[in-house]
């Protein structure tokens, strides 16, 4: 119960590490408010939630590159509970393979508004709520953010701007007693990996190819991302800000 009575935003919490996030936070005694796209996903992951306890969750949806959107979903879930405590900008997606020379502008644009710009404005529209609790914001970026990517040079710009956005902000609300920190989750085993393996060939030998990279021969999962999520809302980490945890279970090790 390590988040009893607190209210948590996740954004693009119906799937994957925002779904691990969800179900982490609630099993703590959050107030979880899920912020996604997909209503009926939402709602189901909402019912299931609020029924396992011993936390409440509440859907609402909001397409996160909207910023009208983002700031009435994250005033409804003020309004709900009352309070918010933590914001994770979790939202976010991963073009096909793309070199630069195939990339439009429009299409690094619209991938900018999705992952970064969101990021941004919801720090923006959280900051009032976070302000009276002394609250606690938590960007998920990724490793390719520091490592790179073949072929994904649009998507790793746009978690590279969340890192820096992270250290910045860290700094900027560090009197005021906010704690800003970010997670670079590697290879996780979620709707989007397997959407990805998918695509191939040989689905099943990728993700094996996938999994084999990291130390302990699996991928992450959502729920272990989530648990660093948690960690970082509580006051575990009442010392680190503008920190980047990476969460790549030792596959950018043994070079």
């Amino acid at each position: 119960m390590r988040y009893q009575g607190k209210a948590v935003i996740v954004t693009g919490g119906s799937k994957g590490i925002g779904e691990g996030c969800c179900r982490v936070f609630c099993a703590e005694g959050g107030l979880v408010a899920i912020l996604a796209r997909g209503k009926a996903t939402g709602e189901s992951l909402a019912a299931e939630l609020c029924i396992k306890g011993p936390g409440r969750a509440i859907y609402l949806p909001c397409d996160v590159s909207r910023p009208d959107q983002l700031k009435s979903a994250i005033d409804r879930a003020a309004a709900e509970f009352g309070r918010i405590d933590c914001l994770i900008n979790n939202a976010g997606w991963h073009p096909p393979a793309t070199t630069i020379d195939q990339t439009r502008l429009e299409d690094l644009e619209s991938l900018i508004r999705m992952n970064f710009i969101s990021t941004f404005a919801g720090c923006q529209y959280a900051l009032p709520y976070l302000r009276k609790t002394r609250g606690t914001i938590v960007n998920m970026s990724s490793m390719v953010a520091l490592l790179g990517q073949e072929h994904s040079t649009a998507y790793c710009s746009t978690k590279g701007a969340q890192l820096s956005l992270t250290k910045s902000l860290a700094v900027e609300l560090g009197r005021e007693g906010i704690r800003v920190n970010a997670i670079l989750p590697g290879n996780v085993d979620t709707p989007l990996m397997r959407d990805w393996a998918a695509t191939l060939p040989d689905p099943q030998s990728a993700l094996a190819r996938v999994a084999a990279l990291q130390v302990f021969g699996r991928m992450a999962t959502g729920e272990e991302i989530g648990r660093i999520a948690l960690f970082l809302a509580t006051d575990d980490s009442s010392f680190l800000t503008g920190q980047a945890i990476e969460a790549e279970g030792g596959a950018s090790l043994d070079y």
